[in-house]
């Protein structure tokens, strides 16, 4: 995709809301999660960017970026002098732009260690962002190391996915401590923004029982829409499209639509 950027002042706010996507359980919808709120919210008229922090790139990909044509990426944002402005891609989704992500990202969790305010390098980073968009997301890695560390050092809130399957809440324990041990020491405003349940499917008990548990531990911050279990969620990425552009009409599809106007409703409310 030819790069080709037109980015103007978008609001008059100070701050645009920041929020980290993690879980460091893997395989529990995260990336697809950040790639298909950022487009409901661009479809729904909100100014996006999302930030692929994770060095697999899903959400690069799922976005149709090819990654062997990134000329500056995540890492170098991270790790080099430019600016965020010099990293951005569009997309094919009007209103949606990404901070991509290439495998050079998996050396930077090393390279940070030595660095100067290694762990507020992407909160220094994303503060261009100002006026530029009305949401950032964060698409964190499926870890607990200093690449999600920047992620919820520069977050105003998290996300958290949590898949409908046995062990759902094993480990979650950790990625809560660990939010509270970067809300003491790095970023006091950090909280749990909300949960979302992944992968469901109505036609178990499991699943219900899963919504249950889920909704009883964290009350008002479980979102009401439930993401299903679905084909076309799984084959959208392969096409390099979100799945409201791959197939609007999808479970999925209508699915993520609900959340993002679940998500700007309850942001207008707060």
């Amino acid at each position: 995709m030819e790069r080709s950027l037109s980015l103007t002042l978008v609001t008059d706010e100070t701050h645009a809301l920041i929020v980290a996507i993690a879980n460091q359980k893997g395989g529990v919808g995260k990336s697809t999660t950040a790639v298909n709120l950022a487009a409901a919210l661009a479809y729904q008229g909100q100014q996006v960017l999302l930030a692929d922090l994770d060095p697999q790139g899903n959400a690069t990909s799922g976005l149709g970026i090819d990654r062997s044509m990134i000329e500056a990426s995540m890492y170098d944002l991270l790790i080099g002098d430019i600016t965020l402005v010099d990293v951005i891609e569009p997309t094919s989704v009007r209103n949606l732009h990404v901070v991509p992500a290439t495998i050079d990202l998996a050396g930077a969790e090393i390279e940070l260690v030595s660095m100067f305010s290694r762990e507020l390098r992407l909160k220094n980073a994303l503060k261009d962002a100002i006026g530029l968009y009305d949401v950032v997301l964060i698409d964190c890695p499926p870890s607990l190391g200093l690449l999600t560390i920047n992620g919820l050092a520069a977050a105003d809130e998290v996300f958290i996915p949590i898949q409908s399957e046995y062990y759902a809440l094993e480990g979650l324990s950790q990625l809560l401590r660990n939010i509270d041990l970067v809300k003491n020491s790095l970023n006091p405003e950090l909280d749990v923004g909300g949960v979302v349940l992944t992968m469901y499917d109505a036609r178990t008990r499991l699943s219900a029982d899963v919504a249950a548990q889920v909704r009883a531990h964290f009350g008002d911050k479980a979102f009401r829409t439930i993401i299903p279990r679905s084909v076309r969620l799984s084959e959208a990425p392969s096409y390099g499209e979100p799945i409201e552009s791959f197939d609007p009409m999808s479970r999925g599809a209508i699915a993520y639509r609900e959340l993002g106007r679940e998500f700007i409703q309850r942001h207008k409310t707060e």
